[in-house]
């Protein structure tokens, strides 16, 4: 990638003639290993959840305990996840810009154990379900302070790969649900339902245990006042404790110049995401981008699979949650081999053929789903099965292995827990609506409900031919610097005399150029 806004291309000549790899440097290898339990593990949280509450439906004792829950009172049961996820989402941005990354996440896995003792030990339908809108209000709050500080925190050649493996780590979650339901199936008592529920606490549980080998974002302490210590976090895993290393003293001297900048024509609270044309545009494609990562159809398989199947005449309780475990399995292998791939590539050209792929296979599954039901024929039911299958490698190559990658790169460092909170926003309330609707258009619309999402991935395709923008192969600041030498220029143009034009094109053009004077300066005074 090309990650530095000047002519000189400093930074992106460093990385380029860096072949060592990350995992012959020690401590940027200690500080991946960490990362992988503390920040990855925490969507493996909601991959649990969405196929633990998925193998539920095909456990006896589950159903017999909340009287057989089927339609709206199915809904609700797993939509309330997403409910308790609604409601952080005023707080979050305040509690991770506030006190930091770090703790953002050990707050949020506090609630999700708290979350899961309760799930556990529930005595009626009321707790069930309070217990699961506690254990969604936690999720959020790890999410996002996870996502920014993978993003922030990790070394120019690899953050784009560890943000697509964030969402991949959901499916090890999903698998670990799915097979531990498997296992319960088994034990002839609520504890068949009960288990899988306080195990939902595990991920969280090790969150915290890891919570203080890694340190706290670079951008964050900057933020803070507390550059020093920022300076010293990125010699220390960025250039390997070398502190005459030419690469984090740039790092450093560009995020603090973008951090000034932006702070310089902010406005504080949530206007900020709505106080220029390209911030509207940026939340208009965050809130779509919710939309469309949860509501294409993905949730069907994830938390009723076990009625699809029904459907299509795989009826044992048994068979489904082995089908379960293989779906998941499946997702978690598709998921890291796509999230080691696509962010090579441009994210907009990836969404597209993204989306493309997912209409393709939604069309053939809704035309054998529509053959089975009409005519009995088991050989469609079968083809159901390879388009459930097919579907994750069309998902995971773009929905799964760029959001977070995206969405980091799209905000600015001042709004960007705000962007992932906005996105959370819409992305839990079409969770909560799939999960609503899903169950009720499968009863009573049967294979006609799947035409609703072969027209919503058609709009989706539309969507992001238009108005998606092209991020790759750039900084996280040189898109700082690039939107405000825009800015700059647009000013510049409202005025009819060629000098003061001039004048701000010139300014403009200065600040990229900034970073690089300030670090070359700072090496002289040393010399």
């Amino acid at each position: 990638m090309a990650p530095v806004a000047s002519g000189n291309g400093v930074i992106e000549q460093l990385i380029k003639n860096d072949k060592t790899r990350w995992w012959r440097k020690p401590n940027l290898r200690r500080l991946y290993l960490f990362l992988v339990p503390f920040c990855l593990f925490i969507e493996s949280t909601s991959g649990f959840d969405s196929s633990m509450m998925n193998g539920m439906q095909a456990l006896v004792y589950w159903k017999e305990y909340f009287n057989y829950p089927k339609g709206g009172q199915l809904g609700l049961l797993v939509a309330c996840y997403n409910i308790g996820a609604l409601t952080s989402i005023p707080f979050i941005s305040f509690v991770s810009d506030h006190v930091g990354r770090r703790w953002s996440i050990v707050f949020g896995s506090v609630i999700m154990i708290i979350g899961a003792v309760l799930q556990g030990l529930s005595v009626n339908l009321a707790m069930f379900i309070f217990s699961r809108i506690f254990l969604g209000h936690g999720i959020v709050y790890a999410i996002v302070g996870g996502a920014a500080l993978l993003g922030e925190l990790g070394h120019p050649k690899e953050r784009a790969f560890l943000g697509s493996m964030f969402n991949a780590f959901f499916s090890v979650g999903a698998v670990l649900g799915a097979g531990i339901v498997v296992r319960t199936l088994l034990i002839k008592s609520d504890w068949s339902w009960r288990l899988p529920s306080l195990l939902q606490a595990l991920p969280s549980v090790i969150q915290i245990m890891f919570a203080f080998t890694v340190p706290e974002s670079p951008r964050w302490l900057i933020s803070k006042d507390r550059s020093e210590e920022a300076l010293q976090i990125l010699i220390e895993y960025h250039a390997e404790g070398d502190a005459s290393a030419e690469l984090p003293h740039l790092e450093f001297a560009e995020i603090k110049r973008a951090l000034e900048m932006e702070n310089e024509s902010r406005r504080r609270g949530w206007i900020e995401l709505f106080q220029t044309a390209g911030m509207r545009r940026r939340s208009l494609i965050a809130a779509m981008l919710g939309l469309f990562v949860q509501f294409s159809g993905n949730n069907l398989i994830s938390q009723y699979l076990v009625p699809i199947l029904s459907k299509i005449g795989i009826k044992d309780s048994r068979t489904q949650v082995r089908y379960n475990v293989g779906t998941q399995a499946w997702n978690l292998l598709i998921g890291i081999t796509m999230a080691s791939l696509t962010p090579r590539f441009p994210r907009r050209r990836m969404y597209l053929l993204c989306a493309s792929c997912l209409l393709s296979v939604y069309t053939a599954w809704t035309i054998a789903q529509a053959r089975n039901r009409i005519t009995g024929s088991k050989e469609s039911g079968y083809v159901v099965l390879v388009m459930i299958f097919l579907y994750t490698p069309a998902y995971c190559i773009g929905y799964n292995a760029l959001t977070y990658v995206y969405l980091v790169e799209l905000f600015p460092y001042y709004v960007r827990t705000k962007g992932l909170s906005w996105f959370q926003l819409f992305g839990r309330a079409a969770v909560m609506f799939g999960s609503f609707v899903n169950p009720i258009g499968l009863e009573n619309a049967d294979w006609k409900y799947l035409i609703v999402y072969v027209c919503w991935l058609c709009f989706e395709v539309i969507f992001i031919y238009f108005f998606f923008p092209e991020t790759y192969g750039r900084t996280l600041e040189e898109l700082t610097f690039r939107k405000y030498v825009r800015k700059v220029l647009n000013v510049s143009a409202v005025f009819e005399g060629e000098e003061k034009q001039t004048e701000l094109a010139q300014s403009a053009r200065k600040v990229l150029e900034n970073p690089i004077t300030e670090v070359h300066e700072h090496a002289d005074k040393k010399a």
